[in-house]
């Protein structure tokens, strides 16, 4: 069950309405998805986040945006949020990504939780080798 409503009319509000004008065109769709019609709750907020999103996931940068969705996802299952599980599932599979590559992410996933639960119950030191240098 939600902990916040969504405003009853939201782009009636001129803040929330250039926010959604702005994902609409960053995104080349209509479709504002909920978790930003939840988050007009509070103009700042929704703002802030957009903000955030649009600069690290629709702006070009090193990685493609693939690769960005699959690394969302994989934070998504291991913060377990069901709804960015679904969101950038989606998002993924728009930009590319094959079932192959969906199994192969769920993969890594498990076996990175696996191997990190492993090394923090045994508590195992950290090889200098892997530490970044300062100089």
């Amino acid at each position: 069950m939600p902990t916040v409503s969504p405003r009853a009319d939201p782009e009636s509000n001129p803040r929330v309405k250039a926010v959604y004008d702005d994902i609409r065109a960053t995104r080349n769709s209509d479709f504002i998805n909920n978790i930003w019609h939840y988050l007009a709750f509070d103009e700042d907020l929704l703002e802030r986040t957009w903000e955030e999103v649009k600069a690290v996931m629709a702006t070009p940068s090193d990685l493609d945006p693939l690769t960005k969705e699959l690394i969302y996802l994989a934070v998504s299952i291991i913060n377990n949020c069901e709804y960015c599980i679904h969101s950038h599932s989606a998002a993924a599979r728009a930009r590319g990504m094959t079932t192959s590559q969906h199994a192969e992410v769920l993969k890594i996933v498990s076996l990175a939780a696996k191997t990190n639960h492993l090394s923090n119950a045994m508590q195992v030191p950290v090889d200098p080798e892997f530490m970044v240098s300062k100089s």
